[in-house]
């Protein structure tokens, strides 16, 4: 049965409540901030994210957060920046930032639904596994570029490849 089944009877499901059910469904470990937010925590093959989605009624716009701690050595931070650019020319469907005061790496996406759109159970799945996959995908390349003495070119290398898996 598709994740869609278990909603088709029901109308006006608020995208919050779709996420709850999702984090139930995977096992994932929630806490519903408010009506309106979500925080999960995501276990990847390097390590647990930590993903927040918002509704935000204002603009109709599902936001997604997914978040990991970084700290890298100050002299290797233009290093960094420069892999993050390489990793958002890569990437359709959101797009990594650094918030220097957090010491964390930040994917962040926002799925409009203006008009009364909804957003269903699969498509919700699909949006919090593009977060964790493009984290998986690119964390070697970071840790490469903050750790291990590698150019940004050379720390692109391990990203090239599409990481498969199921989030």
């Amino acid at each position: 049965m598709s994740l869609s089944e278990d909603y088709a009877a029901m109308e006006d499901l608020h995208p919050i409540d779709i996420v709850e059910t999702l984090a139930e469904h995977h096992a994932w470990e929630f806490d519903r901030v408010t009506d309106d937010q979500i925080a999960m925590a995501v276990e990847g093959q390097w390590r647990t994210y930590s993903l927040t989605l918002a509704w935000s009624d204002q603009d109709e716009t599902l936001r997604l957060i997914c978040t990991f701690e970084m700290d890298p050595p100050p002299e290797r931070l233009p290093a960094l920046l420069d892999v993050l650019n390489r990793c958002n020319d890569m990437v359709w469907s959101g797009a990594f930032t650094w918030w220097p005061e957090q010491k964390l790496m930040v994917w962040r996406y926002g799925l409009v639904l203006s008009g009364g759109q909804m957003a269903g159970p699969e498509q919700i799945d699909r949006l919090i596994a593009a977060a964790v996959n493009a984290s998986e995908r690119f964390y070697p390349a970071f840790q490469l570029v903050s750790w291990g003495d590698q150019t940004p070119a050379q720390a692109m290398k391990v990203a090239i490849a599409e990481a498969y898996g199921r989030a």
